[in-house]
């Protein structure tokens, strides 16, 4: 009986240390599985780690990369803004240049409208100078035919006048008309004036000559010996007399259609 409990004890003792060694190497399992996981944790930790610090030398450098840009953007954002005011003062000046520009048409449009009145005085005066300038040449040339009509009629007189062959003006001695120093017509004067005046008339009054005749001036002459203003008196006496004479109705030297 004792050896059966002996045999007993034996038994159980080696039931639990075989326990023990099955506890003590599950426990050293789970110390392996724990420092293996520990050990994996620290490795993935540290790749991790690792991994956080490329990509934060790769966000400094980003940031740098990005500060960088937005200095570039800020420096392009100020060359902007001074090239929108370079602009903007361009476009300025190209407003005032189009307002001086459209004064300037302006001007233009007013001195090229007076330029074409101008023109058109220019035009109208030029014909009207051509017109007076025929005129006169047509004048001229009746002045040339009337002088010529006035020698032919007085050439071969017994008159004694003298034809201007530019003027036209007939000229005699006055010592028919007058006595010396005297202003009141003599008989012979009369008789001379009776004659002439009548042939004269007919010739400036006819439908040749009459339209270009204006007036017929009569002229009173003197010699120099005496004062200015006696002879300047003389001679005024002297054709108011002829003129008076002419003109008076009862001597009826020319027409009344002539008068």
């Amino acid at each position: 009986m004792a050896r059966n409990l002996h045999r007993k004890q034996d038994e159980e003792t080696t039931y639990w240390l075989s326990y023990s060694d099955m506890m003590a190497g599950l426990l050293l399992v789970f110390v392996l599985i724990i420092a293996t996981t520990m050990l994996r944790a620290q490795i993935q930790y540290d790749a991790k780690e690792t991994e956080l610090l490329g990509k934060e030398e790769q966000l400094i450098i980003q940031a740098d990369a990005l500060e960088d840009e937005r200095a570039t953007v800020a420096a392009q954002q100020a060359l902007l803004d001074d090239q929108e005011a370079q602009l903007l003062s361009q476009q300025d000046a190209l407003r005032d240049r189009e307002d001086q520009l459209a004064l300037q048409s302006d001007q233009l449009a007013l001195q090229s409208d007076r330029l074409r009145r101008q023109n058109e005085l220019l035009e109208e005066l030029q014909a009207l100078l051509s017109d007076q300038q025929a005129k006169l040449d047509n004048i001229i040339g009746v002045r040339s035919e009337l002088i010529e009509a006035l020698k032919e009629e007085f050439d071969d007189s017994n008159l004694h006048i003298a034809v201007d062959e530019k003027t036209g003006a007939i000229t005699f001695d006055s010592s028919i008309l007058f006595e010396y120093n005297e202003d009141e017509l003599l008989d012979s004067g009369k008789e001379f004036l009776a004659e002439f005046l009548p042939r004269y008339v007919r010739i400036l009054m006819g439908p040749k000559y009459k339209e270009y005749v204006s007036e017929i001036i009569i002229e009173g002459h003197t010699d120099t010996s005496g004062s200015y203003i006696f002879n300047l008196e003389l001679s005024q006496k002297r054709a108011f007399s002829v003129a008076a004479y002419c003109l008076a109705d009862d001597t009826g030297i020319i027409s009344r259609s002539q008068l």
